[in-house]
């Protein structure tokens, strides 16, 4: 009897240890999708804000220091030849010298028609022997 009820426990804390582990991954899994979803709805602000005229100009004006027809755009340089203040830039352009992927991609199709001295067949030592002979 006391075997049988031990059996009993020991199935019972196990499906409990699962269900309890699942209800866990639940809670993530909602935490997860409640954190996408909200990064959705700010992705779709901000590209309601960009069907906006005047987003636009402010943008062109804050990214780029474009000015309105009839105004004047001024930038204090100082002495050593930088832009003081605020200047705004562009993006910095992709580094000429890093690899893209598709290079790394061809690259490596190119290299597995490749042998290596590495994967060179080993002769055997059978014949190695014979040949010293």
């Amino acid at each position: 009897m006391l075997a049988v009820l031990l059996l009993l426990l020991a199935s019972y804390t196990s499906a409990l240890h699962a269900w309890w582990q699942q209800r866990g991954e639940v809670q993530q899994l909602k935490a997860e999708i409640a954190t996408r979803q909200a990064s959705i709805e700010d992705l779709g602000d901000t590209k309601a804000r960009w069907n906006d005229d005047a987003y636009v100009r402010q943008q062109a004006r804050e990214r780029f220091g474009w000015v309105m027809p009839g105004e004047v755009g001024y930038r204090v340089i100082g002495a050593d030849g930088t832009v003081e203040g605020d200047a705004p830039r562009l993006d910095d352009p992709p580094d000429p010298t890093q690899k893209q992927w598709y290079d790394t991609l061809w690259g490596s199709v190119e290299a597995s028609g490749r042998t290596s001295s590495a994967q060179q067949p080993v002769p055997d030592p059978d014949e190695v022997l014979k040949n010293r002979d």
